[in-house]
């Protein structure tokens, strides 16, 4: 159940710059007035970053709670090839914002949202977040002695297959890990 929560969690995350970029381009701010009369004097780019951080809260969640994943590891010996992954994801992003820019209903980027999201709910990998960048995560293809390919979130620097020894995987899916060991 956990990990189901946490794919759930993870997917929101990796998508929901989308909506951060819709709320900024259709200059979507926060009466502060409204919320309490002496809170008016926040600029409306305060708004903006406020939309910016909820996702970078929810991924520090996100890592925190990985914890709480089942246990795996690969041990030295096991990697065959290492693919960096960090670029792979980038044209899927710039698209995410250039849907984003261009939708002009908040109907329509919901039902956009909507497709993502089941979308990379469903994928195996695409659990990829932008905002992990900002926690020194890299992301890598590992493929395995038994020609497995794997996706592994990592803040190590993989270089040689030969000496990779991921002791403290946390297992997302059958597919997918978050090294927990800095």
């Amino acid at each position: 159940m956990m990990n189901f929560i946490y794919r759930i969690l993870l997917t929101f995350n990796s998508t929901s710059l989308l909506l951060v970029v819709y709320a900024i381009k259709e200059q979507c701010i926060i009466n502060w007035g409204n919320i309490h009369p002496k809170l008016d004097f926040f600029p409306d780019w305060f708004s903006y970053i406020l939309y910016f951080l909820a996702p970078v809260l929810l991924t520090i969640i996100s890592l925190w709670l990985s914890h709480l994943l089942s246990t795996d590891n690969i041990e030295k010996g096991m990697v065959e090839e290492i693919e960096q992954a960090n670029n792979a994801f980038l044209p899927s992003y710039l698209g995410y914002f250039f849907v984003a820019l261009s939708v002009t209903q908040c109907e329509t980027l919901c039902f956009i949202f909507a497709i993502l999201f089941v979308f990379t709910f469903f994928s195996q990998t695409l659990y990829f977040n932008p905002l992990f960048l900002l926690f020194r995560y890299h992301f890598y293809y590992l493929t395995t002695a038994n020609r497995v390919k794997i996706f592994v979130i990592t803040r190590k620097i993989l270089k040689d297959p030969k000496i990779i020894d991921l002791p403290k995987l946390k297992r997302i899916n059958n597919f997918t890990f978050i090294d927990k060991e800095k």
